[in-house]
């Protein structure tokens, strides 16, 4: 099984239609809809999209749409199948400061926390748009259907015979 992470610029693209990058989200998130994927949500994942969506529909009016929303969110990521790390930001947090310093600020707090949950939990791979992640080096992001078909390639080639 490969683990990979979900960021909230995949999910909140997912989510919402109107995003420029809806359409390249649900694309990726198909090509990673392979048996032997694990996609991982985190709890401030989950959170962070969930405030970049009500403000959106916020900002644009349509307070009406955010019911569907939050129940598509719940229906994509149900509750017992969230990785809960905010619990140990105390525990990481000299470690998120420390990447956020060695990538000049490019990782915010979130995306430094993802970055060593990943890390802590041995997911190598990241399904996100954003390309401040590439920083990171034990993190392959995923952005298309060719890198995630190139990632299970590789993989296939490098598994030990039975």
């Amino acid at each position: 099984m490969i683990r990979v992470a979900v960021d909230s610029s995949v999910l909140v693209a997912s989510l919402n239609v109107r995003d420029s990058l809806h359409e390249q989200a649900l694309i990726l998130e198909e090509a990673l809809a392979v048996p032997v994927v694990q996609l991982t949500f985190f709890d401030c994942v989950v959170a962070e999209s969930i405030s970049v969506l009500t403000r959106r529909l916020h900002e644009k009016g349509r307070h009406g749409d955010l019911g569907d929303l939050l129940d598509d969110l719940a229906e994509r990521v149900p509750v017992d199948e969230i990785t809960w790390v905010l619990p140990d930001v105390r525990e990481f947090y000299n470690d998120v400061i420390g990447l956020i310093r060695a990538s000049s600020g490019a990782l915010n707090f979130n995306d430094a926390l993802i970055a060593l949950n990943c890390q802590r939990r041995g997911i190598y791979a990241l399904a996100s748009f954003d390309a401040d992640f590439d920083r990171v080096q034990w993190l392959k992001r995923l952005t298309a259907p060719g890198e995630v078909t190139s990632m299970l390639q590789v993989l296939a080639r490098h598994k030990p015979a039975p």
